[in-house]
């Protein structure tokens, strides 16, 4: 998955660290770090933190090489 995370939105709040914080990380107390292409088995994780961010700066995108293989015409892959 690709996290975007809207820095001029941020708050530094910090809720997003604290709940996942393989993720997200503060380094002060407002500059916020984050890896925009977490893991999938993080999904869970980032879904709490995007939904505890009071002020909805955390983005979602599904990773396009994550799709499932596309077929063609003709049934071949």
């Amino acid at each position: 998955m690709r996290l975007v995370v809207d820095l001029n939105r941020c708050q530094g709040y910090a809720q997003c660290a604290f709940l996942a914080p393989d993720v997200f990380a503060m380094h002060g107390e407002e500059s916020l770090l984050y890896n925009p292409l977490a893991e999938e088995e993080r999904h869970e994780e980032v879904a709490r933190a995007v939904a505890a961010c009071p002020v909805q700066a955390i983005l979602v995108e599904a990773d396009p090489s994550a799709e499932a293989p596309r077929t063609r015409p003709g049934g071949d892959r």
